[in-house]
């Protein structure tokens, strides 16, 4: 009984992983969109930093600090 079930097992997950390796590439390419907005979000991000701590010194020299 047990062996049966160490079985089905071994069948199951050997059938789990033939079945994703032999999965074709999707054709949706919805992923790469967003890893594309992503980027853009970081580099949107590192190109205003100078600007924002522009404001935060010009912020610090009207309020007398």
């Amino acid at each position: 009984m047990d062996f049966g079930k160490i079985l089905f097992f071994v069948f199951a997950c050997f059938l789990a992983v033939s079945m994703v390796a032999g999965a074709p590439e999707p054709r949706w390419k919805g992923w790469k969109k967003i890893e594309k907005a992503g980027q853009r979000i970081r580099d949107a991000i590192i190109k205003a930093g100078p600007a924002v701590a522009v404001v935060g010194q010009t912020q610090g020299i009207v309020k007398g600090r």
